[in-house]
């Protein structure tokens, strides 16, 4: 019998959600293709593993047996990729990152440049999603390590057999049309006549954008919701409204664009997600330590200390960092 690993990671996914579309939604495959896939899976082990329920499928007593052996054998896997890995007298190893817009545009590519210099036998392949999706890939095997956000007035639920490392702090800004706000700060309670320009409530970023302005007494005004934080300041630049930024943002920020210093104390924790059984993985170590070296350079780095907010600052993030805990691989 010959057991292929994709289709065992198939089967996993599917006991774990229980439809074909939730198994290839989380694999970032096709319905169809799973589904073809599972099918010649039960080809290859020669018996049932799946009975259609309706429009569900649920797999047989001996399809259970075979997805709890699948966890077993993928972990086995990885375990043995980990120990290749560290015994090999040269690294050549392949990573697969889970990444959102300001993160690539904005950190990866000083990071992947020093790392290729430094360790070129380490690739980092990335993937976009919503970074409400990034830690849930790493979970189930997807990625090999996800960038997550945890913002002051709203961190992430975290999930279990994850861990975090810290790689940056970002103090979020007021991204203004030029000349809107002619002082060096303002506060959210300052920009309660201005309309506003968020990602969607359901997004982590939106979602705290309305948490902070609910603390400060500002029923907004949300004329647009749009997912970038790009996006947003092009449509800042045309007059449309006003908008919060990041650090990591601002490397994406148009002409027309003020960024003003905000009164109101918010900032975000960038980390690196991994399972809790890549801790000791040498490459991953080595990933983790050029993006946290790239993000000091760029002034947000998870130790860098943070002043007494100066109006004189604003415009220059680099200037206003916050302290963290460094969290280490164990």
């Amino acid at each position: 019998m010959d057991l292929s690993l994709p289709r065992l990671r198939m089967l996993r996914e599917l006991h774990r959600r229980g439809t074909i579309t939730a198994a290839a939604t989380a694999l970032h495959y096709t319905a169809s293709a799973v589904s073809q896939q599972l099918a010649q899976l039960e080809r290859d082990v020669g018996t049932r593993l799946f009975e259609r329920r309706g429009r569900r499928v649920q797999l047989t007593d001996l399809g259970v047996l075979l997805a709890e052996h699948a966890e077993e054998i993928l972990a086995s896997v990885e375990r043995a990729t980990l120990a290749l890995e560290e015994a090999g007298e040269t690294m050549a190893v392949k990573l697969t990152a889970g990444v959102w817009a300001s993160v690539a545009s904005g950190l990866l590519p000083d990071a992947l440049t020093a790392l290729a210099r430094t360790h070129p036998g380490i690739e980092v392949r990335t993937r976009e999603l919503a970074p409400e999706d990034t830690a849930g890939a790493v979970r189930d095997g997807v990625l090999d390590l996800s960038f997550v956000i945890d913002y002051s007035n709203y961190p992430m639920t975290w999930a279990p057999g994850l861990e975090r490392a810290v790689v940056a702090i970002e103090r979020l800004y007021a991204a203004v049309p030029a000349g809107a706000v002619p002082s060096a700060s303002v506060t959210l309670a300052e920009l309660a006549e201005h309309r506003w320009i968020l990602a969607p409530s359901r997004a982590h970023f939106g979602h705290a954008a309305r948490l902070a302005l609910q603390a400060g007494g500002v029923q907004a005004q949300i004329d647009h919701e749009v997912e970038e934080q790009a996006t947003a300041m092009a449509m800042v630049a045309a007059g449309l409204g006003v908008t919060l930024v990041s650090d990591l943002g601002l490397a994406l920020r148009p002409p027309g664009v003020d960024v003003v210093a905000l009164g109101d104390a918010l900032t975000r924790t960038v980390s690196v997600a991994y399972r809790t059984g890549s801790a000791r993985r040498a490459a991953l170590s080595l990933v983790i330590d050029t993006v946290r070296t790239a993000a000091a350079e760029k002034g947000i780095g998870a130790g860098t200390p943070v002043p007494t907010p100066d109006p004189a600052a604003a415009g220059r993030p680099e200037d206003l960092g916050v302290p963290a805990d460094r969290l280490e691989l164990s």
